[in-house]
């Protein structure tokens, strides 16, 4: 099943190819910015029955360098069969399309990220037919964006910047910074980049905060995303105000049984018990008391000297 990180870490190449040609200085390589760029088919299926699926293919034109493809793919976690796909991708693409094909691998951690950019052979040592080097995206070599009006310079890189750092320390400050650089943006701009942002957290940890940053810093926007929140906000805040509610009324019923036992056996309550008895807010401490009640010769004696 295809999860939405995994999603996100493609298509916002999609939404904005040009992040590719900004994001290649952070690897290592220099891609001009396209003239044009043109989604592709990502059905790569042929006669037979396997079926090959690329996550996101764009042709880009660019005057510097002509045409090339691009391939990329979203990647979660260490598979061993995945080099070999990579290979069958690009050279079916340079195949199909007549164009150079190159590759890039997105991650979300340092360990799948080391093992992505490793340099695999389809031959032999000694007869490498074919050599497979993709470029990876990842933690490693992101930018940390922190400062506001860096996000605003760029909203889509500061996503794909918080998305590849969903698991690191440093996604907080990426979160803020972003929430804050979209609260002037027109919504039409800033809706997709809350949500790729969303769906590229998945279950990491700083989905919360970034959902709570949405509720607060961007409370005019009326996309699914941000009315998912707000509901799920009021779900919260009923379900807090409920449990409020029976607490309260636990503790209330503790306090006049208290005072109805301290009655029943004639003893008298002076107004500081009674107001002490039913101020009381810890349920332990009132059901100590209501044991004592039922045995003691003084009304004081239930706080037991305390």
């Amino acid at each position: 099943m295809v999860k939405p990180p995994h999603e996100a870490m493609h298509r916002i190449f999609q939404h904005d190819p040009g992040l590719f040609s900004r994001v290649s200085r952070f690897l290592g390589v220099d891609i001009p910015r396209p003239v044009r760029a043109t989604p592709l088919p990502t059905d790569l299926t042929e006669t037979s029955p396997v079926e090959r699926r690329v996550d996101t293919i764009l042709r880009f034109e660019t005057a510097e360098q002509g045409d090339f493809l691009l391939a990329i793919e979203a990647q979660g976690s260490r598979n061993p069969d995945k080099p070999a796909s990579w290979a069958y991708y690009t050279s079916y693409l340079w195949t199909k399309y007549r164009l150079p094909t190159a590759l890039l691998v997105v991650c979300q951690d340092h360990t799948t990220a080391k093992w992505a950019q490793q340099a695999v052979s389809s031959g032999p040592p000694q007869l490498p037919t074919l050599t497979l080097r993709p470029v990876v995206a990842g933690p490693h070599n992101m930018p940390v964006i922190t400062d506001p009006e860096e996000a605003r310079a760029d909203l889509v890189l500061a996503s794909l910047a918080a998305i590849t750092h969903a698991a690191e320390p440093a996604v907080n400050a990426i979160l803020k910074a972003l929430s804050t650089a979209l609260r002037d943006v027109p919504e039409d701009i800033a809706d997709p980049i809350v949500e790729f942002t969303a769906q590229g957290l998945g279950k990491h940890p700083a989905k919360h905060l970034w959902r709570n940053l949405v509720a607060v810093d961007l409370s005019f926007y009326k996309s699914y995303l941000v009315e998912e929140i707000r509901e799920e906000a009021r779900t919260e805040a009923r379900t807090a105000a409920l449990a409020e509610g029976l607490a309260e009324g636990v503790t209330r019923r503790a306090a006049e049984d208290i005072l109805l036992v301290l009655e029943r056996r004639g003893l008298g309550v002076s107004d500081d018990v009674r107001s002490r008895i039913t101020g009381c807010t810890d349920p332990d401490v009132l059901r100590q008391w209501l044991d004592r009640a039922v045995t003691a010769s003084r009304a004081e004696e239930i706080f037991g000297g305390e």
